[in-house]
């Protein structure tokens, strides 16, 4: 499997498929395709990995592409606009990330639901308890809504972010939230009351343009009905 991302503030993730070799999506993902693919769609794993999926931002129901050919191509594009992040897991490793982030992976790839085991970071984390964990091996890809920025924490070293700006994180890092200190600056800073605390060792990547705040400015040019 080879691929290519094009584009700037609407990328568009481009893959190439050797005969045999299969990439699975949420259903209705796929932007085009060129070549000999089959398409399969069920819930993949059963009804309880489907609904577990739909309570993590994403569709009950999966399709799998195959090839039927070498050089078969097909393309994914993201919902809004941001980045296309590739992802290279070996067979042990995971990535935790935000809903309706996955976009699409190799057929050797999990996807599955992750509960936050703390109630603070489950009832203000801004994502609520349910978050997604893809593990691999294979090739994985996430969709990141604006720009993105990595960031590498160690041992130790901690990080507060927005909520809203924390698109996903390695296993290994630990993930709360914390309340803003100071009633000037809950009341008037216009940040909330809560910051998500992320501490090292691991990887953090965080997106620009949270979609909610999308949302909140697009409401108000739109005109309200009488």
């Amino acid at each position: 499997m080879q691929y290519q991302i094009d584009g700037t503030t609407m990328q568009i993730l481009e893959i190439s498929l050797d005969n045999g070799e299969s990439i699975f999506t949420e259903s209705g993902g796929m932007s085009w395709m060129q070549g000999n693919i089959d398409m399969k769609t069920n819930t993949r794993g059963g009804l309880l990995s489907g609904l577990g999926r739909s309570l993590a931002g994403e569709s009950l129901f999966m399709t799998t592409y195959t090839s039927r050919q070498n050089g078969a191509k097909i393309s994914f594009g993201p919902e809004a606009p941001g980045k296309v992040v590739p992802l290279k897991l070996g067979p042990n490793s995971s990535v935790i990330c935000q809903k309706d982030a996955f976009m699409c992976a190799e057929d050797t790839v999990t996807l599955k639901i992750e509960f936050h085991r703390k109630l603070g970071a489950g009832l203000f984390g801004g994502e609520g308890f349910i978050l997604q964990r893809v593990s691999g091996p294979g090739m994985a890809f996430l969709e990141i809504p604006g720009e993105m920025k990595v960031v590498d924490l160690a041992a130790g070293e901690e990080l507060k972010v927005d909520p809203g700006y924390l698109a996903a994180f390695e296993p290994t890092v630990s993930y709360d939230i914390t309340m803003v200190k100071g009633l000037k600056n809950i009341f008037f800073s216009g940040e909330g009351l809560f910051l998500a605390s992320l501490k090292g060792p691991g990887r953090v990547w965080l997106q620009t343009l949270p979609l909610s705040n999308l949302a909140a400015k697009l409401a108000r040019y739109i005109p309200k009905s009488s």
